[in-house]
């Protein structure tokens, strides 16, 4: 009888990079991944400067916005899992952003 034995690996960052549409991560494995940056309102909603200042988490199993309050799993980039923040958190989020003065268009974003 022949078992077939299959190899795991979590995806890993390398290097990541945010347009005005887009995550863009460069994988370990060679391969780079882009998604919807409308995937993640955080991001979406940041500036260009918090956008860039991301580290990774985790030996490059996650990726961390420190100035966003947002953690992505480069697992669930992988496999096209948007944000699983319900619309009450963002929502607060978003208040906060406005109160500490974050971006005027925000306070429109939250009052609609």
């Amino acid at each position: 009888m022949n078992t077939l034995t299959v190899e795991m690996r979590i995806a890993t960052a390398q290097y990541v990079t945010v347009t005005e549409d887009a995550l863009i991560v460069d994988l370990a494995d060679g391969r780079t991944v882009s998604v919807p940056l409308a995937w993640y309102p955080r991001l979406l909603h940041g500036t260009p400067e918090e956008r860039n200042n991301w580290r990774l988490i985790g030996k490059g199993e996650g990726i961390h916005w420190p100035h966003l309050d947002e953690d992505l799993s480069v697992e669930n980039i992988v496999f096209g899992k948007p944000s699983g923040e319900s619309q009450r958190s963002f929502k607060r989020w978003l208040e906060n952003r406005a109160a500490r003065g974050k971006q005027p268009q925000l306070q429109k974003a939250a009052s609609s």
